[in-house]
């Protein structure tokens, strides 16, 4: 696959750093290590520190722990590496492993093949399950009241501002030449947000139909109602190289493409 010069833009992200806010209520903060990446909480608000908060997050992470136990396929003895090797059978696993599995050829069809949970000739459906499980652990959280929240796994997250008072969160997205710098920041106060490269883990992303690996972009954010589809998406539009900006618009989304020339590109505005 030729490289495509990325083009030159002079108008602003859809998103802009957001002005101080004035002083509002504390924030307590929260961090676990599950499913091999960072899992960290932000709430702000009534519920905040409290051991209703408390409870909450623990809830939240006893979620994604059982996730990891059924998907993960680091774990020989996960259902979904067991049903891989073909060692259980579909109707013995977990029912939440059908539902999975059905959710990624979904997004097989309806991403024309650009996203695919057989990776390799191998069952992986982690492209759809990290976005489904946070989805799942956030509920106990939603249920704090007049609590805002900001749950991110590796990154990707769901934020809530329950008081239209309150300032939105500010979400950096890193450079990708250089993960320690942000790039650009985002505000976000109702939905989730996934972005998709290949600086963290280098080149997992390969187009599922031809196995070639995407050249034209650093990094690929989507905003969207719900993180299963945005993380979706994000994958899909970074295999989608150059194409990204235009298709992932065509689907109703938006966010911000990082070209591998470090441009910075708004889509969806």
């Amino acid at each position: 696959m030729t490289t495509t010069p990325a083009p030159q833009h002079s108008h602003q992200p859809f998103a802009q750093p957001a002005p101080a806010a004035p002083a509002g209520p504390p924030t307590w903060r929260a961090n676990e290590q599950v499913m091999g990446m960072p899992i960290s909480l932000a709430l702000r608000g009534r519920e905040a520190g409290t051991e209703a908060g408390h409870q909450a997050w623990r809830e939240a992470v006893h979620e994604l722990r059982w996730a990891d136990q059924v998907f993960s396929t680091w774990k020989a003895d996960s259902w979904i590496s067991r049903l891989d090797r073909r060692e259980v059978t579909l109707a013995e696993c977990p029912a939440e492993v059908a539902d999975v599995l059905d959710l990624g050829e979904r997004a097989r069809v309806s991403t024309g093949g650009r996203f695919d949970v057989q990776r390799f000739g191998r069952l992986d459906p982690t492209g759809v399950v990290k976005g489904w499980a946070v989805e799942r652990a956030v509920r106990p959280l939603l249920e704090l009241a007049d609590t805002d929240l900001c749950l991110s796994a590796g990154g990707d997250m769901v934020c809530r501002v329950r008081d239209p008072q309150r300032p939105g969160w500010r979400i950096g997205i890193e450079d990708p030449a250089d993960p320690s710098r942000v790039k650009v920041v985002l505000t976000l106060r109702d939905g989730a947000l996934a972005t998709s490269g290949l600086s963290r883990r280098g080149a997992h992303l390969v187009d599922p139909r031809t196995g070639a690996v995407p050249a034209s972009l650093g990094s690929v954010t989507v905003v969207a109602e719900s993180l299963t589809w945005a993380d979706i998406d994000a994958t899909a539009g970074f295999v989608a190289d150059a194409a990204a900006p235009a298709w992932l618009t065509e689907r109703a989304r938006r966010g911000v493409v990082i070209w591998r020339d470090g441009t910075v590109e708004p889509y969806g505005c």
